[in-house]
């Protein structure tokens, strides 16, 4: 499913305009974005939580020359999901 898919869904689901159904998904994509630009975790009860994991330094090899390259420790996105989520998809 892709974003108009999603919005698509929603509209029909909410029974509300498509384009209602668009501002309210950028809203939330928005929140979610804001909260983790600064560092909050972003917890949704039976659905799953959005935080911020910190990746740590690395040695990496370039595959076309073989040569060692640093990676440097990054900030990454990270979902673990709910309960009810993991029992949605498992049946």
């Amino acid at each position: 499913m892709n974003k108009s898919e999603l919005i698509d869904a929603i509209a029909a689901s909410a029974d509300i305009p498509k384009a209602q159904a668009s501002r309210a998904l950028d809203a939330v994509i928005t929140s979610v974005t804001d909260a983790l630009k600064k560092d909050e975790q972003v917890a949704l009860v039976g659905f799953g939580t959005f935080s911020v994991k910190d990746r740590a330094a690395r040695s990496g090899r370039n595959p076309q020359t073989g040569e060692t390259i640093d990676i440097p420790a990054a900030k990454i996105p990270s979902f673990k999901p709910g309960k009810a989520l993991k029992d949605a998809v498992n049946g």
